[in-house]
């Protein structure tokens, strides 16, 4: 397979595994591209990308500008609390207007589920989601898999138990398909407050006890306890949250194996995790803020030349 079987990134769970095995091999190439002296390869200096984030972002943001910048792609880049959105302007006007300036491919954020799908069903230009509310964020995902099989070799057959505020969390949707879709085993893990009434019909084992989940777990990947997409309390304290979900070195050498911790970021220091584990040895965060730029090279990469033929 050659070319992606997508027209857009718009959720991982329109990818097939191919999908996948296209993108990591892309990424690989890429990776030694951003190891390299000069890091800035001309494939992209055709193609103009506009960057719509309608939610604040700093890492997904950066890293989107950068794998932009480092493909020699001409970028735009919007922030919608700088723009006339905030003076009433729509989605759609405000993406034509952009078109209007050429734009080949968007990369967008946005509160709204869905707002991806959307946008692809009426402008012509190649949509990358970039996070559609609690929904989808599958370049996060894709990036999480391509660091796991970094680590481990596959992720065929390996047990991942993804942490924490599962109800509120895009990464927990897309990385649950992902993993699924290569082959991996998937648990949740977090206070029943925090998983979604539909979980288990997702093919996924669901627990909620800490100890057991990393017991069984080859990968234990740990978000963050979303409080800005919260209208209600789902747990009595920050305090016994961390008491009950939060993973401190004690914790994780009373396992009888050692096991690999993620965490997508922002990191809550001393609230889901300790420094002492954040900054461990079997923490591989700043692996997958690297492969971050990678895997969005490759995807951006792959999009442009369906642009071209």
């Amino acid at each position: 397979m050659t070319k992606l079987s997508v027209e857009h990134l718009l959720g991982i769970k329109y990818l097939k595994k191919q999908d996948i095995d296209l993108i990591f091999k892309t990424a690989d190439h890429f990776k030694e591209v951003i190891n390299r002296p000069i890091k800035k390869v001309p494939s992209l200096r055709d193609i103009t990308i506009a960057n719509l984030f309608f939610e604040n972002s700093t890492r997904t943001k950066l890293s989107f500008e950068l794998a932009e910048k480092r493909l020699s792609a001409d970028v735009i880049n919007f922030s919608s609390s700088q723009s006339s959105v905030t003076k009433g302007e729509t989605l759609i006007d405000t993406v034509n207007n952009i078109l209007a300036m050429k734009v080949d491919i968007i990369v967008m954020r946005h509160p709204n589920v869905g707002a991806g799908v959307f946008l692809s069903k009426h402008v012509n230009a190649k949509i990358i989601n970039a996070g559609d509310g609690a929904h989808e964020h599958p370049t996060q995902a894709l990036l999480d898999s391509y660091s796991i099989r970094e680590k481990l070799g596959t992720l065929k057959g390996k047990k991942i138990v993804i942490i924490g505020d599962i109800l509120h969390s895009r990464v927990a949707l897309s990385n649950i398909y992902a993993l699924q879709l290569q082959g991996a085993e998937v648990m949740v893990c977090g206070p029943t407050t925090l998983l979604p009434k539909y979980i288990a019909s997702l093919g996924v084992k669901v627990e909620t006890n800490i100890k057991k989940a990393l017991q069984w777990c080859d990968v234990a990947n740990v978000l963050r306890v979303q409080h800005e997409r919260m209208d209600i309390k789902y747990f009595p304290s920050i305090r016994e949250y961390t008491q009950l979900f939060g993973i401190n070195l004690d914790l994780l050498k009373s396992l009888d194996k050692k096991i690999v911790i993620m965490h997508p970021g922002p990191i809550n220091r001393g609230v889901e995790i300790t420094s002492e584990v954040a900054d461990s040895d079997q923490a591989i965060i700043l692996n997958q803020v690297e492969n971050g730029v990678a895997i969005r090279m490759a995807i951006i990469y792959l999009l442009a030349q369906q642009i071209r033929n």
